[in-house]
């Protein structure tokens, strides 16, 4: 049996870009930040193999942190940010995304057909603040990633391009608890490449009740996502939740298509045990 390379490392990348957090302003209140601050910790999570797919798996894996908060630039599980045309509303940001491998076997829709290869997603992401609450630290953004997919096993191929704006709300649903509630949702778009990767039949993969099939780019589907998480004084924990509704998207009748809804959700415990003794410079929350 073959065995699939960097599981783990795909894995906790696919966590953090299933929950998409919050920007790592979560030291407890009224505490001194430091500038950067690193730990370790455990997960779960539970997703379709693919959007579309009716196979779903759930996994544990190591969870990395790491968080960085310069003047200019600052890293956490967001990914990294800095300050463009010296606003504090508009920020450009590095987005992440991954996908794990998908072992094709004698069931199921792709049963026959060649194993998908883990891909990473990488791109910017413009944010952009539409509002901020003057109670429940509660603030709007929108968010405008692009991010380009090539697989990572077997040599690097470029896998296409997608595009998924948002509406991104955070608050604290409590008051002044310390806990953060995320909310984000919006539609997904993606080119041809991107669709024929994950959808597309070759005709020497045809099958009766599989006809062959080749995908064209437009509309991914929406997604709709909540999480909830609370930083203490060396722990952070969090979980989320995603749902997926592919109605509509250009790949929809694509016979690999089993389900046009799909949920994933996980839940993690992180200890922070390095800190920096330098305090965040000013302007680095």
């Amino acid at each position: 049996m073959r065995r699939m390379p960097c599981a783990p490392c795909m894995a906790a990348l696919a966590f953090w870009a299933l929950a998409l957090p919050a920007s790592g302003e979560e030291k407890p209140e009224g505490a001194e930040k430091p500038l950067w601050e690193i730990g370790l910790g455990v997960g779960a999570v539970s997703f379709p193999d693919y959007r579309g797919s009716s196979r779903q798996r759930t996994v544990g894996l190591p969870v990395p942190y790491f968080v960085y908060r310069g003047k200019t630039l600052q890293a956490d599980r967001g990914g990294l940010r800095g300050k463009i045309f010296d606003s504090d509303r508009v920020k450009l940001n590095l987005s992440l995304s991954a996908s794990l491998p998908v072992k094709s076997n004698s069931k199921g829709a792709r049963r026959d057909m060649p194993d998908l290869q883990p891909t990473a997603e990488l791109g910017p992401s413009l944010a952009i603040g539409l509002w901020r609450g003057k109670t429940h630290k509660a603030r709007l953004d929108l968010r405008l990633p692009v991010r380009a997919a090539y697989t990572i096993r077997g040599g690097v191929r470029y896998a296409g391009l997608i595009f998924s704006p948002a509406l991104n709300l955070n608050l604290d649903p409590f008051g002044h608890s310390g806990w953060n509630l995320g909310a984000l949702g919006g539609p997904v778009f993606a080119n041809a490449r991107q669709h024929n990767y994950f959808y597309d039949v070759a005709p020497r993969y045809a099958r009766p009740g599989r006809p062959a099939y080749s995908a064209s780019g437009g509309y991914s589907g929406a997604q709709f996502l909540v999480s909830l998480s609370k930083r203490f004084e060396d722990f952070w924990v969090g979980g989320f939740a995603r749902h997926d509704n592919l109605h509509g998207a250009a790949f929809d009748d694509s016979p690999l298509v089993e389900r046009k809804h799909a949920w994933a959700g996980g839940l993690s415990m992180i200890w922070i045990f390095g800190k920096s003794s330098r305090p965040a410079v000013s302007g680095g929350d």
